[in-house]
């Protein structure tokens, strides 16, 4: 990590520690709403300011009964969504996941340099295990000096929001107590109401002449609407309180998990990339000093193996050529084979000779045979002298 980073990041823990040793206060009781009878003298004075908001004869006023109060709330919230819309938290962790993710890709397996490279690899042109590492180790660097400016931005925009969310919390709370103001004017507005201003209105509608007692009872009749309108304002104002008092926990959640993140962050900054960066170097180092051990070992083995083949080969040449020196011009083997193949041919020479021999004797008799025969018949066809006989004769002379 560079080192105006690194003082940056030191310079942000101060402010971590700031937004952590801020403490916010506790909201009260939410059932812990004074009544006029029992306030003091400065809380009763602010329950009958608000008291005298209301106007029985104005619907309007009862309606906006103790909105006033949310004003300065709904600025603030507005500009809080404002920065909520412009800031995504996502990528803080998103960072962080970065810098984890490329830490782990860096496998220990891939330093394995004697690894062959997969079929797959070779096709698509995959440096070798020990370039691929190096060129990560380059790339790792970059990433991680870039990561860490991106962390810094979130630490700062989370340290901003944690403030905001103080002066949230703080109004927050003050409208949760102004709400509890109001709950009180409207209560004890109700039991003015009930107990004075509402018998007194059906007194007169009695006391009046029968002419004006419509008018009157139409008067009492608005007057117990408006007392209605004003329970139920004052009502809603409790459910308002109430689910303001469920978000100030939130807000303090929120909160919370930004400090936490805003300390990991920092500490990830200060303590666990410089680190990581220690444990690179050391990684590259320890794989040089393998890579030389390897080429130590590669030149051991070497020799070792020209000295083994030699002897082999020696101890090989050696048999072929002794025994090639005892041996004679011809093998007796081959004498005797051919020997004994010259005997067989004059053998069968003399023995087909015979054969031959044999055949044309017999071949003479055969003949001789055939003429004596022909002869024969020849003769006894012209000693029977028929025409057919002397025809034949004829034709055989």
């Amino acid at each position: 990590m560079a080192a105006t980073t690194q003082a940056k990041a030191q310079e942000a823990l101060s402010l971590v520690e700031e937004v952590n040793a801020v403490i916010l206060a506790e909201p009260a009781d939410a059932n812990a709403i004074v009544p006029l009878a029992d306030a003091n003298k400065k809380v009763s004075k602010e329950i009958t300011k608000r008291m005298n908001e209301i106007d029985m004869g104005n619907t309007n006023s009862i309606v906006s009964f103790g909105s006033g109060a949310q004003a300065e709330l709904q600025v603030i919230s507005q500009a809080m969504l404002t920065d909520v819309r412009n800031k995504d938290v996502g990528p803080a962790g998103d960072s962080l996941r970065n810098i984890v993710t490329t830490i782990r890709g860096f496998s220990v397996s891939e330093l394995d340099v004697r690894r062959k490279r997969s079929w797959w690899e070779k096709l698509i042109g995959r440096a070798a295990p020990f370039a691929k590492f190096t060129a990560k180790f380059e790339t790792v660097q970059g990433q991680i000096d870039k990561v860490t400016e991106d962390l810094l931005g979130h630490e700062h925009t989370l340290l901003k929001d944690i403030k905001s969310l103080d002066i949230l919390y703080d109004k927050t709370l003050a409208f949760y107590d102004e709400l509890a103001l109001y709950i009180a004017a409207g209560t004890e507005k109700i039991r003015l109401l009930d107990t004075i201003d509402i018998p007194a209105k059906d007194a007169e509608v009695q006391a009046a002449p029968e002419n004006d007692q419509v008018m009157k009872a139409q008067e009492l009749r608005d007057l117990r609407a408006a007392r209605d309108d004003l329970e139920r304002r004052v009502h809603d104002l409790k459910l308002t309180r109430q689910v303001t008092m469920q978000s100030l926990p939130s807000i303090r959640l929120v909160q919370e998990n930004d400090k936490s993140l805003v300390t990991k962050i920092n500490s990830t900054l200060v303590n666990t990339v410089p680190l990581w960066e220690t444990q690179l170097a050391q990684a590259v180092t320890i794989q040089r000093s393998a890579e030389a051990a390897k080429a130590v070992r590669a030149a051991n083995d070497l020799t070792n193996e020209l000295l083994t083949s030699n002897a082999a080969n020696l101890r090989e040449s050696n048999k072929m050529i002794r025994t090639e020196m005892e041996r004679g011009v011809f093998d007796i083997e081959a004498v005797k084979q051919a020997n004994a193949d010259l005997i067989g041919t004059i053998e069968e020479s003399l023995q087909i000779a015979d054969e031959g021999k044999a055949k044309r004797a017999a071949a003479e008799a055969d003949l001789k045979k055939m003429e004596s025969d022909l002869r024969d018949t020849l003769a006894s066809a012209k000693a029977k002298a028929t025409g057919t006989g002397d025809t034949i004769g004829t034709a055989a002379n």
